[in-house]
């Protein structure tokens, strides 16, 4: 199974090296407008194989190496500076995908693309356009999204439920950014609400806690990025998660992005919700039911990435 990227940087390179850890795919092609650093990227991440139980093909090549990919992820771009939001962002990387994108679809007209770059909801929606030039449906374009931001609130929560992560559910739905909405009305631990879970084990969690992990979710890339220069680890995971489900047709719910009709009130918008996803793609957006203010957070944050790829002329 044939995976490409598209952007050799830190994001790339991150995704290609948790590919390879977890055993997903079985051959990887790095592309970069820097041939020498895919190349490089490329050679380092393969001596990692012989550490791993499942071998895997990594190397270099350009955009005509991508042909029979099941999936290719495009993490090129500019990487988001200091103080910068992912919608600063905007101008600078949708120049960069009206370049990249074409040539990928020319080279790998069947694979399902996943999109990383930032703002990534609006450079999903901006690539889904372009792709719909090629006849190239929707459901095949997926934005990384709330995936990561997903993963710090469940951690986080679980953390301060002193439990196993992976047994907390919950999501972080709308704008991969500042206007994320954490929803705890629809956490649950084991079946129950998250209400009946703390009074059941005496947790308290009260509007400063929640604000505390909120603040800690929302923020949690400026911070990483002021303290190291860029976030990699967990994108590069997220990524390599979405691509082993693309791969394996596993029929998982996450809370990625493509357009979508309507969120919120907010018509023709890509912004993340539960998605359930397979080997095709996007296989069914799910219905929520949030409480009113986060319904109303959900709204004002689509309608934000609305204007975003309006300003683009989409």
């Amino acid at each position: 199974m044939k995976v490409g990227i598209v952007g050799s940087g830190q994001v790339g390179g991150t995704a290609a090296y948790a590919m390879v850890m977890t055993g997903v795919g079985r051959e990887i092609v790095m592309v970069d407008a820097s041939r020498e650093r895919a190349q490089a990227q490329a050679e380092d991440i393969s001596h990692a194989v012989p550490f791993v139980h499942d071998p895997l093909d990594v190397r270099a090549g350009g955009y005509a190496d991508l042909k029979g990919s099941r999936a290719v992820i495009i993490a090129a771009g500019v990487g988001r500076q200091p103080g910068e939001s992912r919608l600063q962002l905007l101008q600078r990387n949708a120049a960069v995908f009206r370049e990249v994108v074409p040539q990928v679809l020319e080279h790998a007209a069947d694979a399902v693309l996943v999109l990383a770059t930032n703002p990534v909801d609006v450079t999903t929606h901006l690539t889904a356009a372009i792709a719909a030039e090629h006849d190239i449906p929707s459901s095949r374009v997926i934005g990384s999204g709330t995936t990561l931001d997903t993963a710090r609130f469940r951690t986080l929560l679980a953390e301060h439920l002193d439990i196993d992560p992976h047994h907390m559910h919950c999501y972080v739905l709308g704008e991969h950014g500042d206007s994320q909405v954490l929803t705890w009305s629809l956490a649950t631990v084991g079946g129950a609400s998250l209400r009946e879970f703390c009074d059941l084990r005496g947790v308290t969690l009260d509007e400063q806690v929640m604000q505390d992990i909120d603040r800690r979710v929302r923020f949690a890339g400026r911070s990483i990025i002021a303290g190291k220069g860029a976030t990699y680890y967990g994108i590069g995971s997220a990524l390599a998660s979405i691509i082993d489900v693309i791969l394996r047709d596993e029929r998982a719910i996450m809370t990625v992005c493509t357009p979508l009709p309507e969120v919120a009130g907010v018509r023709d918008v890509t912004v993340s919700l539960p998605l359930l996803l397979g080997g095709s793609g996007v296989i069914a957006s799910l219905p929520v039911k949030l409480d009113e203010a986060e319904t109303a957070a959900l709204h004002a944050g689509a309608s934000a990435v609305r204007e975003a790829i309006t300003s683009l002329g989409l």
